[in-house]
């Protein structure tokens, strides 16, 4: 694809292409949610019937956050290598026999392996979903449609604990439940696999490697011609980029602390924070049934945090992705600030649990899974959203593991304080970040 061609993909109207790609790799993140996050359900399920310690189901739990880390950085490596195409989906066709796994779990360890694996799979989707968005968009919308896909997480997270609530009111055996939930997520698994094998390779990674052909046509006797990458259509004679990447990544070594940093961050706040709302509603309503706590944390999300995803898309392509993950990070820090001097106060508290929770999606969550895939030249634009949301599952991981423990060793009000500062944190790492609001991503 030459320069012209490129630019006019970028300038491209909105149309059912660009809607096709977003349901293609939205689809997929719906499945990412709905067999990470499903897992809390199950492990409630197993430790009645498996005899499961308070550490197993923290492993569990845990163990896919990990394996996420490692199948971003892997995944996305192996998208600037080989390209988009070559990839894209595959992780699919991994999650969907690790979905299959889990559901026929025999025991405790070959339960932790499938969800080791579905972690690597869920992990790999973040660099490759998210920079295919973006290089299949246009200029204009980028912003839009790659948050669009992102937005399907949420309706994973809400389809998960509706089909388990159903499924427990049939009076089901509990041993066929978890099994059926664990088993079900194969399904989309599958089917997106089998899209995202027939989507194109992206317009800049084609132009990529066409400058890598003519720059090694010397080197490498009998290289494709022009036409055929023109025509989109990838080298015969040589699979991968042959580019070393260690002076591309020296030049945007800034950019790239910013975007690992803030995304490493804002889960520690956010984990942190979900994993610890129901006890952190223990220590507002002590008298209150697990069933209260559970649909109280619900209706937030209802209520504060799905109208923050939609927005988020609605208006990143007016407002700006510096500027609506500053703002978010300042609104989280303000709200925790005032949560941890509310100590007491149980309405005001949850009101401001709510603003917190619109202003995280409203903010950060969408950003730091956008900015990566926009911030980076092609060659090195999927290894570098890796790294980054390899960085954000370690925060998520020490969130999850380490903010119950600061909740019960500190109580609300010294929690919230360390979640504010690491917000305002977050704040300082953002700023070394370019503005990409309709610009092109050919740095």
């Amino acid at each position: 694809m030459t320069t012209v061609n490129l630019q006019a993909h970028e300038n491209e109207k909105l149309s059912m292409r660009h809607w096709k790609m977003v349901f293609v790799a939205g689809m997929g993140f719906f499945t990412d949610a709905y067999d990470l996050f499903i897992i809390g359900v199950v492990t409630a399920i197993l430790m009645p019937l498996w005899g499961l310690s308070i550490w197993q189901v923290a492993v569990l739990n845990g163990a896919a956050l990990v394996a996420a880390a490692v199948g971003a950085i892997t995944l996305g490596w192996l998208s600037d290598r080989f390209g988009r195409k070559c990839i894209y989906g595959f992780e699919m066709l991994v999650l969907f026999f690790a979905a299959l796994g889990s559901a026929v779990a025999v025991s405790f360890t070959m339960l932790l392996i499938m969800r080791v694996i579905v972690g690597f799979a869920v992990g790999g989707d973040y660099p490759t979903s998210a920079i295919v968005s973006a290089e299949h968009a246009n200029k204009k919308n980028r912003g839009l449609l790659v948050l669009m896909v992102f937005a399907m997480q949420a309706v994973g997270l809400i389809v998960g604990p509706l089909i388990a609530s159903g499924l427990l009111s049939l009076n089901i055996p509990l041993e066929w439940v978890w099994r059926l939930l664990l088993g079900l997520g194969a399904i989309p698994a599958i089917s997106v696999f089998m899209l995202r094998r027939k989507l194109a390779e992206t317009p800049q990674f084609l132009a990529s490697q066409k400058q890598e052909e003519l720059k090694h046509q010397q080197r490498f006797a009998g290289s494709v011609a022009v036409d055929d990458i023109v025509r989109g259509k990838p080298s015969k004679r040589r699979r991968a980029i042959t580019f070393d990447p260690r002076e591309v990544f020296a030049k945007y070594k800034f950019v790239l602390f910013g975007a690992a940093m803030s995304w490493f961050l804002f889960d520690i706040a956010f984990y942190g924070n979900s994993v610890s709302s129901v006890l952190i509603l223990k220590y507002l309503m002590p008298q209150a049934t697990l069933v209260t706590k559970t649909l109280t944390t619900a209706a937030v999300f209802f209520v504060c945090a799905l109208p923050g995803y939609i927005l988020a898309a609605k208006y990143v392509d007016t407002v700006g992705r510096r500027r609506m993950q500053i703002l978010g990070f300042v609104m989280m820090a303000l709200c925790y600030l005032l949560m941890s001097i509310l100590n007491g106060e149980m309405v005001w508290f949850i009101i401001f649990f709510g603003i917190s929770f619109f202003f995280v999606n409203f903010g950060p969550n969408a950003t730091t899974f956008l900015i990566p895939s926009e911030v980076f030249p092609t060659s090195i634009r999927a290894s570098a959203h890796g790294i980054s949301a390899a960085a954000g599952k370690a925060g998520a991981f020490i969130g999850a593991f380490f903010m119950p423990v600061v909740l019960q060793a500190l109580g609300l009000r010294g929690t919230f304080l360390i979640i504010s500062g690491i917000c305002i944190l977050g704040v300082l790492s953002t700023l070394v970040l370019p503005e990409m609001k309709g610009k092109s991503l050919e740095l």
